[in-house]
């Protein structure tokens, strides 16, 4: 699984996206860093309910993200599933990451999507 968020690298990008958060949340452009962080760490159901996934999962913020995968053309903040040597499957696109309330949603969303889209063998 490989998480997304609509952020830049780095300590002085994630002090910027952290004022951001907190001064205008209706502005922050990454739904996924918002649902599952807080001002400074990531949400304790967040952060459970991935440990207890047993798939492997890569995080990356934009910058990494269009290093490591030059070639694929997707919406950011994008939740994909990866299967060996085939390109990255969307599994939680940004406008759905958009529509979620909160945690606890992104969760339901994201139980429903792997149930329909398990990981390939």
């Amino acid at each position: 699984m490989i998480l997304v968020y609509n952020a830049p690298d780095g300590i002085i990008a994630a002090i910027g996206d952290t004022v951001h958060k907190i001064v205008s949340p209706a502005t922050y452009p990454c739904s996924l860093c918002a649902l599952t962080h807080g001002a400074v760490a990531m949400r304790r159901a967040w952060k459970q309910y991935l440990a207890a996934l047993p798939h492997p999962k890569r995080f990356y913020h934009r910058d990494a993200f269009r290093r490591a995968y030059p070639g694929l053309d997707v919406t950011l903040p994008v939740i994909l599933l990866a299967d060996g040597d085939a390109a990255p499957r969307v599994l939680i696109d940004a406008a759905t990451l958009a529509a979620q309330a909160d945690v606890a949603g992104l969760i339901a969303t994201l139980e429903a999507a792997l149930a329909v889209h398990p990981p390939r063998r």
